[in-house]
């Protein structure tokens, strides 16, 4: 299969969108949320977001930029892998989209702590305690949203990094790791709902590490390289 001038400048955009989204992504599930947020302490996490609520609502801004570019890269993994089976590529971008449109909803979590530790007249009705517990379960709301959204993210870039595998456009053996990486992080937070102490014993590198690694050198692997021609031995009939 050839690669054609549409394929080769999307797949630049796949490598930059890899690259762009982590660093904003890590700052808002990793540096924020371990500064602010404090297991089962509701008073302290919401003295800590209304002490620090420029670096909360930074977080939020950096997890909306992150999925405004999720939508960028769906899009141009679409128009990379379609010609290798346009159905399987159609269903991965729907389960990119869904997961997006997850995701965002976490946003509207993370607002809501905010309006209900803002000290607006209307809260004084509500006692200090139930407040920073309704705070508190805003944030938990969070956490299970954002799993839900991992699911739909596993299944995205695991049929996605299958067309890779396919293609033959970069090394097998990235596209491979792709698969099990991506495979890894959507069962561990399908799991995670079903069990959810499973959570506290599993450490977001077992899950997350793998497909951070994946695509951080499939990022510089596309920006820097070019797709390998061929690689598909015969496409499906009726793929498009």
């Amino acid at each position: 299969m050839m690669v054609d001038e549409s394929q080769s400048k999307a797949a630049k955009v796949v490598g930059f969108t890899y690259l762009f989204a982590l660093v904003p992504a890590i700052f808002a599930e990793f540096y924020v949320r371990a500064h602010l947020v404090v297991f089962n302490n509701a008073a302290q996490t919401a003295l800590n977001i209304v002490g620090h609520e420029r670096l909360f609502r930074l977080g939020i801004a950096s997890n909306l930029v992150v999925f405004a570019v999720d939508v960028a890269l769906i899009t141009a993994l679409y128009v990379v892998l379609k010609p290798v089976n346009t159905r399987l590529a159609l269903l991965a971008a729907g389960w990119g989209l869904i997961e997006t449109t997850i995701l965002v909803v976490v946003t509207l979590d993370d607002l809501d702590v905010l309006r209900i530790l803002s000290g607006a007249d209307y809260l004084q009705a509500f006692e200090i305690s139930r407040l920073q517990a309704l705070a508190r379960l805003s944030i938990g709301a969070h956490d299970a949203t954002y799993n839900v959204g991992l699911i739909f993210a596993g299944l995205r870039s695991t049929t996605f990094c299958y067309l890779w595998f396919r293609s033959g456009f970069i090394p097998r053996i990235l596209a491979g790791w792709g698969m099990l990486a991506s495979f890894l992080m959507g069962a561990c937070a399908f799991l995670f709902i079903i069990f959810p102490g499973l959570s506290k014993l599993v450490p977001v590198g077992i899950y997350g590490g793998p497909i951070f690694i994946f695509e951080l050198t499939m990022g510089f692997w596309l920006l820097f390289m070019k797709l390998r021609p061929s690689g598909v031995a015969e496409l499906d009939k009726g793929s498009g």
